[in-house]
């Protein structure tokens, strides 16, 4: 159950997406099926019949329209056809179609569909789900449209099972062919009771399904089915219908069928963990019924994408920059050490030639030694912190080897070889450059 859940949400995910492209899609492919029908089952007027760039027009016309656009067109292939048999024959077709349109439009404009599904399956000996599903997921009011629906499909059949006799009338026979058209609607008794039966099931399964009690969808499309059935069966028994059992049964299953799909996709729910609440206020105690509906969320799939060979090659970079730095560092201290110590020499000499310098002239030997002292005590500063200057270089020359080791030790582990500063020739140089 949970897969199909899954399947529920990611097809409604799609739909959800892609609705732009996907209804256009199904009204093309239903005004087509729907024309192409018409056509053949009439084909009166050989323009229409022998044209296919015609129909694929109009079936084109009909997917960037609203549903009613395809009832609009299917009204006027057959009236097309009917003219092509006979004018009277149109007349009545006419109006019957204009009646029809007033009562649609009256009780149940939202379910322009189902006048042109009804004929449709009726031709396909699949009637029977058109009432249940209505039932499942309309009104009371959509009685009338599957009404109209039938009444549509038995005025194709007796224009089509009339069209020899009607034919062979002349022009001035008009009244005769009136009377035929009207007299095989109206007298038809497998019409009335279709009508009625069809009426009754969306009725019933109206009722049952939106009662409180568990399991009332299921409950009601199985009366409906048997509600259906059995006044079929009356009305054969009574006026004679010529109805076949074996296609009502196999009509009465695969309804069964269409009906759990449309209750799997409009009305899952899980009446194991139905909850009852009952509280009140001022005016009004309330007993709630809260039934959970069954939904699984759409697994999403988180994608990292990872390019592995420019994240080593940064870590060689950044390993070998502290060891650049280290040796540049290194390399001045040093000279700072090397002059540190000519310092020292030259305060030493200093010193001594203060010291040897004329005897009589003390002051100015003295200062000259003071001057020499000093000279050298600056030296000697100098040089320890030249020295100490050194030694940091040293410090930092040793760590920078050991950065570049530990960069091309990543480097073996994360690519496969290793890779360091010098992986890249072009990048040591200008590395160095920018730091320094």
């Amino acid at each position: 159950m949970t897969v199909l859940l899954e399947l529920r949400e990611k097809l409604k995910m799609v739909y959800g997406r892609y609705e732009a492209f996907i209804l256009p899609i199904v009204k093309f492919l239903l005004a087509l099926l729907v024309l192409l029908t018409i056509n053949g089952r009439m084909g009166y007027m050989k323009l229409l019949d022998s044209h296919l760039e015609i129909t694929l027009i109009a079936a084109l016309t009909c997917s960037f329209l609203p549903t009613g656009g395809i009832i609009f067109f299917a009204a006027v292939f057959s009236l097309l056809h009917m003219y092509a048999l006979s004018l009277e024959v149109a007349l009545v077709g006419f109006f019957l179609y204009l009646v029809m349109f007033l009562l649609f439009f009256r009780f149940a404009p939202g379910d322009s569909l189902v006048v042109v599904l009804t004929p449709l399956l009726c031709a396909l000996r699949l009637p029977y789900v058109v009432p249940v599903a209505m039932g499942l997921l309309g009104t009371p009011a959509s009685a009338v449209t599957v009404g109209c629906g039938v009444v549509v499909y038995f005025l194709l059949q007796v224009v089509v099972g009339n069209a020899t006799t009607i034919g062979t009338l002349g022009d001035e026979e008009a009244t005769a062919k009136l009377r035929l058209i009207v007299d095989g609607l109206m007298k038809n008794r497998e019409m009335m009771v279709m009508v009625a039966a069809f009426a009754v099931t969306v009725i019933v399964v109206y009722l049952i399904r939106r009662m409180s009690v568990d399991y009332a969808w299921t409950i009601a499309m199985i009366a409906g089915v048997m509600t259906d059935l059995v006044i079929l069966l009356v009305g054969d028994l009574l006026y004679d219908t010529h109805m076949s059992v074996g296609w009502a049964i196999l009509g009465a299953v695969l309804t069964l069928i269409c009906a759990k799909v449309i209750e799997f996709f409009r009305f899952c729910v899980d009446y194991s963990r139905t909850e009852k609440v009952q509280f009140e206020d001022d005016e009004y105690y309330y007993y709630v019924k809260a039934v959970p509906k069954m939904s699984v969320s759409a697994p999403t799939k988180t994608v990292k994408k990872i390019n592995s060979q420019r994240k080593i090659g940064n870590t060689g970079r950044i390993s070998g920059v502290p060891g650049a730095a280290g040796s540049a560092g290194g390399t001045r201290n040093a000279a700072g050490g090397a002059r540190g110590a000519a310092d020292r020499s030259y305060g030493s000499r200093e010193r001594e030639y203060g010291a040897e310098r004329v005897p009589g002239t003390g002051r100015t030997s003295g200062a000259s030694g003071r001057s020499g002292g000093v000279s050298g005590a600056v030296g000697s500063a100098g040089g320890t912190r030249n020295a100490a200057g050194g030694a940091r270089g040293a410090a930092d020359r040793s760590y920078g080897s050991r950065e570049r080791d530990y960069g091309g030790s990543r480097g073996s582990r994360y690519g496969g070889r290793n890779v360091t500063a010098s992986s890249r020739p072009d990048d040591s140089e200008d590395d160095y450059e920018e730091l320094f």
